[in-house]
């Protein structure tokens, strides 16, 4: 729940930067215990805060943290556990955490002042869009009698998912008594909110000083504290927070930071992290191996385990014996191949975002496709989290699962339209949940672009979700399975077979509700690519690869296997791109984009050809173009991970075709690895001849054995080999350098297989 951090002001402003606090030189505007971590957008969290100051004289504004920002001296220093950096002033400050409370050191220069401010008005803001800015709604600061302990809440609202408040409940001590504490309250006139202003913000106004106890009132008034030391230079805090009360932050604090060590705690985040999620994967780490892939195979792991983030017992809305999760930042992002590696290296946690998720459509209605903040927010195309649950489905995950109140959440969202929620960034549907665009999709077989937005995008991911829907269906309620599976065909009303492009012919392109297609419609080029665009973060020729479902019928589409090949050769080609990717895309020029979730797959499409070896060929240059153990080592943000896990997969050889059972052999990057699936079982991954230090040499795959057993498709199921990943066992690829089609069996299967005549609309 914690995620302990600095938050930073840096101009010009770098939208994707503002979510998560930390900028590489901005300015230190407060240090706070909630964040998001990888993500981009719009900001959530930074809050609630501490900040050590040297001064507090009559230049310094405790309500303006202009007046009091900090830039840095030298590199900040980043571990598993534990940061540390300097500021300008002196001091030095270090960090560590546990799962539900922060440790602050602050080293001061000897001849300073010593003072530590603590805001609870304190945020990350949205300086370039007030509509999706946080705002203050509110807090209480009371400092206990002795002076070493301050107990509150805070509550912001907006951001990201344009919210509903966060309250945080916050107990924070100091290791030594202060000589002086007080707390301080002021009219709240924050200029970005348009949302509980006391009056017009033409100027920012000065703290009066009140005592030991704040409180906000009915105005809203910004609440805080500040702390003076004269005889010390260094100063310990640890905070504890809780969204159920100050009780509970106060437990907290005590029960996971007995120790006021730094040492001590980073060294037990660490020994958590080992265990929960680094031993998971073990490959060789001995001075022999290759420093650089260690780098980024225990990195990718780390920043694949930041979110969502696991509130179990701290669930304020409503009383349940299920599990709670939170910042499901996003459904979009990491069904792709995320949600299949924690099944197998994570079950227990994953089991317990899947009953989190179930949960909260029994409580709330609906399934979130991303949610922060206990809220439900920005549905970026269709109800995604009908995939994750049928990828754990069909790979049969069960426990304490009800998957009976599982199926009524993705029926929901397969049948009832949302309200219409009126987020400005999208005036023709709901952003906060399930399908905003079901009223065309149910009647027409698509979604329209003169009704809705983003009709490209949707009609695809809409038509995944049906098939998702069915894949549980199948078990749970047999005679729905039809329905949803046809409609899961229904991708192929947008394919246009006369639309084309770059020499090439069939695409899903934009449809009227009239039946006519939009005939200019730039099919390289989606404009900016986002909510108020016909296809969102992917072009319609990028979208028309992304049918995992059912390629075989996408692969006829396009003209057969030879075109289809060709095509595809084609989006892999330098200086192809028609859009500027901006952030999303930092120095691709190919079709393909890597860097957006929607062509994850697309690499690994050679598979479906029986020529595994340009799948290899094609995704390991992806990864070497791409990921560095750099700053810049990703293309594109996180994504809550999902850029990461995308690296995983590519070093284990193997990737998952969502919502199925299957895995598509691949070549991994090391030549032994133990994963630890099924809770304490072990799948062994072994690769004879692999050597790649000199360009193509040794990684293409000459032939595959699994548990012993000669292998002869380019794929494997969940179940297969007596339960290779539910049971463990070995899977073990000869490689060389020759680009061998190994093959020989059948090309991996298409469950959702059907055709539609598109000119007639109807199943064949």
């Amino acid at each position: 729940m914690v995620k302990l951090g600095l938050d930073t002001y840096e101009e010009p402003i770098n939208q994707s930067a503002l979510n998560g606090g930390w900028t590489p030189t901005g300015h230190v505007t407060g240090i706070s215990l909630m964040h998001e971590s990888g993500t981009g957008g719009g900001p959530k969290y930074g809050f609630p805060a501490q900040m050590p100051l040297t001064s507090i004289d009559c230049d310094v504004n405790l309500l303006d943290n202009r007046t009091y920002w900090q830039t840095r001296v030298g590199d900040d220093v980043a571990q598993v556990g534990y940061f540390r950096t300097k500021f300008e002033s002196g001091v030095t400050v270090e960090l560590s955490a546990s799962r539900h409370a922060g440790l602050h050191h602050y080293t001061y220069p000897a001849s300073s002042e010593k003072h530590v401010l603590v805001d609870f008005s304190h945020y990350l803001p949205n300086p370039t869009r007030s509509w999706d800015s946080q705002f203050y709604t509110g807090g209480e600061i009371e400092i206990r009698p002795n002076s070493i302990i301050y107990t509150g809440y805070a509550s912001i609202a907006g951001g990201w998912c344009i919210g509903a408040p966060v309250t945080v409940y916050v107990c924070g001590e100091f290791d030594s008594p202060p000589d002086e504490a007080r707390v301080f309250k002021g009219k709240n006139t924050f200029p970005v909110s348009r949302h509980f202003r006391t009056f017009d913000n033409g100027t920012t106004p000065w703290p009066t000083f009140t005592g030991s106890t704040a409180r906000s009132g009915p105005m809203n008034d910004r609440v805080g504290a500040v702390f003076t030391w004269s005889n010390i230079t260094h100063i310990k805090s640890r905070v504890g927070i809780s969204f159920m009360s100050v009780d509970k932050a106060c437990a907290y604090k005590n029960s996971e930071l007995s120790s006021w060590s730094i040492e001590e705690t980073a060294q037990a985040a660490r020994d958590e992290w080992n265990q929960d999620v680094f031993s998971k994967i073990r490959v060789d780490t001995s001075e022999a191996a290759n420093k650089t892939r260690l780098a980024l195979l225990y990195s990718s792991l780390y920043f694949m385990h930041l979110i969502p983030s696991e509130r179990v017992g701290e669930n304020p809305l409503w009383e349940s014996d299920e599990p709670y999760w939170d910042d499901f930042y996003t459904m979009w992002d990491i069904f792709r191949n995320q949600v299949s590696l924690w099944h197998l290296i994570q079950p227990s946690y994953y089991e317990s975002m899947i009953r989190s998720l179930i949960d909260m459509f029994k409580h709330e209605g609906y399934m979130p496709d991303a949610r922060s903040g206990n809220y439900n927010g920005l549905v970026q195309g269709g109800s995604n989290a009908d995939n994750v649950l049928a990828d754990a489905y069909v790979k049969g995950l069960t426990g304490m699962i009800n998957w009976t109140e599982g199926y009524a959440a993705v029926k929901k969202n397969a049948d009832v339209l949302p309200f219409f929620d009126q987020n400005p960034v999208d005036p023709q549907g709901s952003l906060k949940e399930g399908r905003s665009a079901l009223d065309d999709w149910i009647p027409l077989g698509y979604v329209s672009a003169d009704r809705n937005t983003r009709a490209v995008s949707k009609t695809v991911e809409y038509s995944l979700n049906d098939f998702a829907v069915s894949q549980i269906a199948a078990g749970e309620a047999p005679g729905d399975r039809d329905l949803y599976l046809r409609r899961s065909a229904n991708w192929q009303l947008s394919w246009d077979p006369e639309a084309s492009s770059r020499n090439f012919t069939g695409f899903v392109i934009p449809r009227y509700s009239n039946g006519t297609f939009h005939k200019t419609y730039n099919i390289t080029n989606c404009g900016d690519c986002n909510w108020p665009d016909e296809s969102y973060e992917g072009t319609a020729f990028e979208y028309s690869f992304v049918i995992p479902h059912d390629v075989e019928r996408m692969i006829e589409l396009m003209g057969g296997p030879s075109h289809f090949e060709t095509r595809l050769d084609y989006v892999f080609q330098p200086n192809t791109s028609g859009v500027d990717l901006g952030v999303n895309g930092l120095g691709i020029t190919t079709i393909n984009n890597v860097a957006n979730e929607p062509d994850f797959q697309t690499p690994y499409l050679y598979n479906y050809l029986n020529k595994q070896w340009k799948s290899v060929e094609r995704s390991r240059q992806l990864a070497n173009d791409f990921y560095f153990n750099t700053s810049n080592g990703i293309p594109g943000n996180s994504d809550a991970g999902a850029l990461n896990c995308w690296l995983v997969w590519q070093m284990l050889g193997l990737y998952p075709v969502v919502t199925t059972p299957v895995y598509l052999l691949e070549s991994p990057w090391f030549s032994d690895i133990n994963i630890t699936v099924n809770h304490d079982k072990t799948l062994r991954i072994r690769a004879e001849g692999l050597n790649d230090g000199d360009g193509r040499q040794g990684y293409y795959v000459q032939g595959v054995h699994i548990n012993g057993q000669e292998w002869d498709r380019n794929w494997f199921e969940h179940e297969d080999a007596g339960g290779i990943m539910t049971e463990g066992g070995e899977v073990l690829f000869r490689l060389g350098s020759e680009q061998k089609v190994w093959e020989r069996g059948d090309v991996p299967p298409s469950p959702g297989h059907q055709i539609v005549d598109v000119r007639e609309g109807y199943h064949l």
